[in-house]
């Protein structure tokens, strides 16, 4: 019978530190403990199922907020019977309030889902009303069809600064340059930002975002008008234009971020909520054999254990 820190540790090294559990039954095997990996499997998924109350827990914890940040990223899945692996995806729903002074803590969950379709996006935020930031994958914006129309999408200036950012490093591209020093003189303004409240943030942005972004969308037009549509300048001013709304909630909200780059953060690599993982999972999984009241689960969520 394994001890909950034996249990901790497996799922440590098979899922942060990429240790398949063959290797982890061969590495036993050197320390003259016989370990099949099938055992190690029943581990992992006995530990799975106990810890399953915490994530809902964490996932509700996350959508009673009203700003989030998500993302998705490619995961390898082993195909059974196909001797080769496919493509999975991890999404993952993100809280950072700490830029504003918000109360609620950061944390991340993870959701596995067989492929990108935006549908499961919409299986996961059910439940959640409110502001999401994404990048620019077009998916997303099936959510604003939801019959409720509970959701609003606040997009990211790190993407639209980036499409520009690889036009200039393939030759001279003087309007790509206009813009990034545009972009880049939004960013000066939120470094000074960081940490204050909502409402700080909220009136500062107006006042000295707000006149940089109208004469964005004046240099965007004009610059349209200027190139082709098909050129490489042409295409990054068509994805900004493409998503300017969402490109600018952040001037209406002192919440929302200039760029989802806190969830891009937390994705790489697959993060648990900033703490030690092995002591996280070693406590609750104790605490759960103990018999802790399903009731009160939230006592078990990451930034409540000591």
């Amino acid at each position: 019978m394994p001890t909950e820190a034996t249990l901790a540790h497996v799922l440590v090294s098979k899922y942060a530190d990429h240790l398949p559990l063959y290797r982890q039954a061969q590495i036993y095997s050197r320390q003259g403990i016989d370990l099949d990996r099938s055992t190690l499997a029943a581990w992992v998924g006995k530990s799975a199922f106990e810890l399953t109350p915490v994530y809902e827990a964490l996932m509700a914890d996350l959508k009673r907020s009203t700003k989030l940040f998500m993302d998705e990223t490619p995961a390898p899945v082993l195909a059974p019977g196909r001797k080769r692996t496919k493509t999975g995806y991890f999404w993952a729903l993100a809280r950072d309030d700490r830029p504003w002074g918000g109360d609620d803590p950061p944390g991340v969950a993870f959701t596995y889902a067989p492929g990108r379709s935006v549908q499961h996006a919409d299986t996961i935020l059910k439940g959640f009303s409110g502001a999401l930031q994404v990048d620019g994958y077009a998916g997303y914006n099936r959510l604003l069809k939801r019959p409720a129309q509970d959701v609003t999408l606040a997009y990211c200036w790190a993407h639209a600064r980036r499409k520009l950012h690889d036009v200039t490093q393939s030759g001279a591209a003087p309007i790509a340059q206009e813009g990034l020093a545009q972009i880049q003189a939004l960013y000066r303004i939120e470094k000074e930002l960081r940490g204050q409240t909502a409402e700080q943030r909220h009136a500062a942005r107006r006042e000295h975002s707000k006149p940089i972004i109208e004469k964005l969308e004046l240099w965007l037009a004009q610059s349209r008008a200027r190139v082709s549509t098909k050129s490489p300048t042409g295409e990054a001013l068509k994805y900004i234009a493409k998503y300017w709304r969402g490109l600018c909630l952040f001037l209406g909200d002192g919440r929302i971020e200039i760029d989802n780059n806190p969830v891009e953060r937390a994705i790489r690599p697959i993060a648990l909520n900033g703490i030690e993982p092995h002591g996280y999972l070693a406590k609750t999984l104790t605490a759960i054999i103990n018999g802790h009241r399903q009731s009160q689960i939230e006592e078990l969520l990451p930034w409540k254990m000591d």
